[in-house]
């Protein structure tokens, strides 16, 4: 298999993945869904979770670039792109294919902190609150680390409700929620 088909295996592993779980997609289902023989999916990966990892690796750089962009092109300053963080997540809840996130799916299923399918779940968060904290020092939050894990859990708790319960909601409350920590970070109240 050339690295292109490689890659495209992956491509079409991550949603099939993405859409059913990880443990459920067995590799009879996988390489039926791929178009992919279970013989040519072991000849790059040595197992599933092998498969597993590069998905998660793809689905990281993929989404952090995707949520990166789209936040730069919704506002030009570090202060108002803290605020689009919960824009941008709005409009992906909106996505007809949404289906919450892979990381959380991820580290759900594959529960022991020391799994290579959940450490890679935790740094891909551990990426995303490098980047709050990195807009948050850029705005003057007064303790930018302190704030990005406020936006984060913010972020997290949206995507799980938007998940089970309604998209549109989710994104609009954690955006309201955002605001005042948001706020009270960048313009403390006077001693």
């Amino acid at each position: 298999m050339s690295e292109s088909k490689r890659d495209q295996l992956v491509q079409r592993a991550l949603q099939v993945f993405y859409q059913g779980g990880f443990h459920a997609v067995g590799m009879d289902r996988l390489a039926k869904e791929t178009g992919v023989s279970k013989t040519a999916i072991y000849k790059h990966f040595r197992t599933k979770d092998d498969l597993i990892l590069a998905t998660l690796r793809l689905r990281d750089e993929n989404f952090r670039n995707w949520m990166i962009r789209g936040i730069e092109e919704e506002a030009e300053t570090p202060e108002a792109r803290l605020y689009a963080i919960f824009d941008v997540l709005g409009k992906w809840f909106a996505e007809p294919q949404f289906r919450s996130c892979m990381f959380i799916k991820a580290s759900s299923e594959y529960q022991d902190r020391k799994h290579p399918v959940h450490a890679i779940s935790a740094e891909h968060k551990r990426l995303i609150h490098r980047y709050f904290e990195g807009l948050a020092e850029k705005a003057g939050a007064t303790e930018p680390s302190a704030l990005a894990d406020k936006l984060l859990l913010l972020k997290e708790g949206a995507i799980v409700l938007a998940h089970l319960l309604d998209p549109k909601k989710a994104a609009i409350d954690a955006k309201a929620a955002a605001t005042v920590l948001i706020d009270a970070a960048l313009r403390p109240a006077a001693s």
